[in-house]
């Protein structure tokens, strides 16, 4: 009987994943399933843009694993049985149970409300292909309005400033509020702050700093220090969380849903499983864990990809840099920051803004684009027969399975997503 493999998700990082797989193990010995909720492979990266008014292009999931042997199954996921080793699903035909040997949870994230009333009933994001259509949407019809439409972003980290710059580039008859809960760009270097600033000023941005808030409303957001912001469409991007499903299903995860891993990706409670992407709290190699991010998506898939030929093949296990080297920020089309960070995560005084780093940022994101539709280019040829039927639970790792992962509770309490 045929090793079952179950991807759960065709993001950055599911994907890779299969498509790795698919190029390294025999399908002789191995069967491959991807599960995923839409047909089209989902350009988080240009979700902003998308959400702004400018197209973007997709790619067909069944033309992206078509000739690799992997299944693809349209369906979404409904829940994850991990003592059972099956996983339900939903679908057009009623949905079912699959069920799996080995499992890579690659689901993703969704908008983190942290319990601010009104943000799910009243706020837009760009988390998901459908909300950012459905704020675009919005937004048209502001713009038809023709009576310059107030529109308020909530959130200074990367996806909250991408969203404000952009919406103030392609549609400057609206007027953009960025609400940010500590210094704009805080993360970022003293120049590159300078930079950002700018871009704002040049775009007509309104920043607020150090502005919290305390709930969302139809149409105004109410602040900390009691004031109201007026809005006629208020963007949520204060932060990303885990769904519900790996919790349900009793894998030890943090406070906001990513299952904690070990240093080859693997659930620390639930061996036959894997996390990658932002589905994973996985601790770099300097010991902090990694962010939500696409650079992150891919560390964590080249590594699990690697555990799971070397577990099924009885092959040591290399060991992935678990690393992050800096942020990558669009302000608009035509001007961005690329600021690099130490081993710290601390930034490093240099930076590169300007046209130059949109170049290279665009040249980022069509590469990302590239690798994703020719899932095992560049991978090795040699089909790998599956030489042992690995207890999961063993200690004997290649590589130390309590690797980068500190003592942790059932929930861990202090999550640095």
């Amino acid at each position: 009987m045929k090793h079952r493999i179950v991807v759960l998700g065709a993001g950055y990082a599911g994907a890779y994943v299969a498509g790795n797989l698919a190029r390294r193990l025999s399908p002789a010995d191995v069967g491959i399933t991807v599960i995923n909720a839409e047909p089209d492979f989902v350009e988080r990266l240009r979700l902003h843009q998308l959400a702004a008014g400018h197209e973007a292009g997709t790619r067909k999931l069944a033309d992206v694993f078509a000739g690799t042997g992997v299944r693809l199954r349209l369906a979404r996921v409904t829940a994850v049985d991990p003592e059972r080793r099956v996983v339900a699903v939903a679908d057009d035909a009623g949905g079912g149970e699959i069920g799996y040997d080995t499992l890579v949870h690659a689901l993703g994230s969704h908008v983190a409300d942290h319990g601010v009333p009104g943000v799910a009933e009243h706020a837009f994001d760009v988390a998901g292909r459908p909300s950012a259509l459905r704020l675009r949407e919005r937004l048209d019809g502001l713009d038809r309005r023709g009576e310059g439409g107030r529109v308020l972003v909530v959130g200074d980290g990367l996806t909250g400033i991408e969203t404000a710059t952009e919406i103030a580039e392609s549609r400057p008859g609206l007027s953009v509020t960025l609400v940010a809960r500590r210094e704009l760009g805080a993360q970022l270097s003293a120049g590159a702050r300078g930079h950002l600033r700018r871009a704002c000023d040049r775009l007509g941005i309104t920043v607020l700093e150090h502005t919290g808030v305390e709930a969302v409303e139809a149409t105004r957001v109410l602040c900390a220090d009691g004031t109201a912001l007026a809005s006629d469409a208020t963007v949520w991007a204060a932060g990303f969380a885990v769904g519900p499903l790996a919790a349900a299903g009793g894998l030890e995860v943090t406070e906001s849903g990513r299952i904690v891993v070990d240093g080859t990706m693997r659930s620390v409670s639930h061996p036959h499983v894997y996390a990658v992407g932002d589905s994973a709290w996985a601790v770099g190699d300097n010991g902090r864990p990694l962010p939500m991010s696409c650079a992150s998506a891919g560390y964590t898939g080249r590594q699990a990809a690697d555990a799971i030929v070397g577990r099924l093949t009885g092959r040591g296990i290399a060991h992935t840099k678990l690393v992050y080297v800096g942020n990558h920020i669009s302000l608009g089309r035509r001007d961005a920051i690329l600021q690099m960070v130490d081993a710290e995560a601390r930034p490093k005084p240099k930076y590169l803004g300007g046209p130059t780093a949109a170049r290279i940022k665009a040249g980022i994101l069509g590469l990302s684009l590239w690798a994703i539709a020719h899932p095992t280019f560049g991978l090795p040829r040699r089909k790998r027969r599956v030489a042992v039927a690995p207890d999961a639970s063993s200690a004997a790792e290649p590589v130390g399975t309590a690797q980068g992962v500190p003592s942790v509770s059932r929930r861990v309490a202090n999550d640095a997503s």
